[in-house]
This record gives C-alpha cells, structure tokens and sequence, in this order.
C-alpha cells in the first residue's frame, strides 16, 4: 500500500473517531507527506497513529496528536504563529500547509528548537517537503518565544511544560490562542488558553505524554 493510501486511511480512521472535524486541519494532514519527516529506516511506519523517534532523544508526535493539538490552536490562513520545539519539523509543515498555503495564506511558522543538529534535520525535511519558505527554524531556547517577530495570533508548545513560560504570554496576540502540554514528568494534559480583550482564560485539554520543555522557564535537564 503507498504512503498516500496509508495516508488516507488513518485520517480517514481519525474522522470517524471524531478526532478531527476541522475541514483546514484535515485537509492540511492529508496534504503533509509525514513519511519525510520520518528518519529513513523508520518511514515504513510513517502512517502507524504513534509516536516514532527521530533522534537526539526526540520523537514525532503520534498523527492524533498532531491532529488535537492542532485544532485546538485553531489555526487560520494568514495567521504567525510561533512553535516551540520544531523537532523533525512535521508540526510546523502542518501549520504552514494551514496558515501559509490554503485560501492565499501569507502566514508564517516561527519554529524554535534548542538542539543545533535537530534543527538542521528539521530544515532539511522541511525543504524537501516544499515548505522551506513558510516556516523559519531558530536555534534558542524556546521557553524565552521569539520576541524578534512577535506578536503571534498563535503559539504551539510541543513539549511538556510545568506551567506555560511567561515570555510566551507575553508574545501571544490579543486576541489569540496558545496549547501546551502542562504538567510534570509523568504526566500532563493539554493547556489550552486564550488571550481576549487583555484577559487570559484557560482550559483544559486531553490527557498526554510528552518529552521535556527544557529551558530557563521550563525544566532543566539535569531535573529529568
């Protein structure tokens, strides 16, 4: 069976579910080629709903990860939007494939990673995937944001957090929505909050596992 087959069964799966329901969410992980985000030897499993590693002690996110934490952000074409922890860079390809491609796009995906070498695989992938132009990759340590192009309509934190970092509040638009994993290191639920007329509400998510946010507002690594 061929990746877009495979593909198209495991949305198809998730629909049913009821995972997803966001017509721009499908539509972008139908578009997405995950395989290429995958490290050679393990892209045969690609389209297998679970997470996968990728190397430097990462993972890929699951597909119905990517699919919740995405409509949660609620991402919509024109939007920035700030990712903190680019990994192979497939969640950043999701939200550029929303905000930059569909219905004229002109959006962007600031994406921050902390470790040098995972960056450059993300970019690399990110090229190949054709997305190179719509989404920046930066070495730093994401729990700071980016302020250099801040505001964001949008920030997606894909690692586990012990609270939501300040900075990332502070970079958020007015009005605009943040997600992340919050918890500890066992266990955590998606965060999700909105920013609206100068005030922040807050919700909670799924349940969900998560490698660490490591970073000057978040774990450092000698706690995990």
């Amino acid at each position: 069976m061929s990746f877009q087959e495979q593909k198209r069964r495991v949305i198809e799966l998730l629909v049913d579910s009821g995972y997803l329901k966001n017509p721009r969410v499908i539509k972008a992980l139908l578009n997405v080629p995950r395989e290429l985000f995958i490290p050679e030897a393990m892209r045969k499993y690609a389209y297998h709903d679970t997470p996968l590693p990728i190397g430097w002690g990462q993972t890929i996110s699951a597909i119905h990860m990517v699919a919740i934490m995405t409509e949660e952000l609620d991402p919509e074409p024109g939007n920035k939007v700030l990712e903190i922890g680019t990994g192979s860079g497939y969640q950043a390809a999701v939200l550029a494939e929303i905000v930059a491609k569909q219905d004229s796009g002109g959006g962007h995906v600031y994406s921050i990673e902390r470790i040098s070498e995972l960056a450059s695989f993300a970019r690399k992938n990110l090229e190949r995937a054709g997305y190179s132009e719509h989404v920046t990759v930066v070495v730093a340590d994401g729990t700071l944001g980016y302020k250099e192009e801040a505001p964001y309509d949008r920030i997606i934190v894909t690692a586990a957090a012990p609270d939501i970092p300040p900075p990332l509040l502070e970079q958020l638009r007015d009005p605009g929505i943040l997600v992340a994993p919050v918890g500890d290191r066992y266990f955590q639920r998606l965060l999700i909050v909105e920013k609206r007329n100068g005030r922040i509400i807050k919700r909670w998510g799924i349940e969900c596992v998560f490698v660490p946010l490591i970073g000057k507002y978040g774990w450092s690594e000698s706690e995990w």
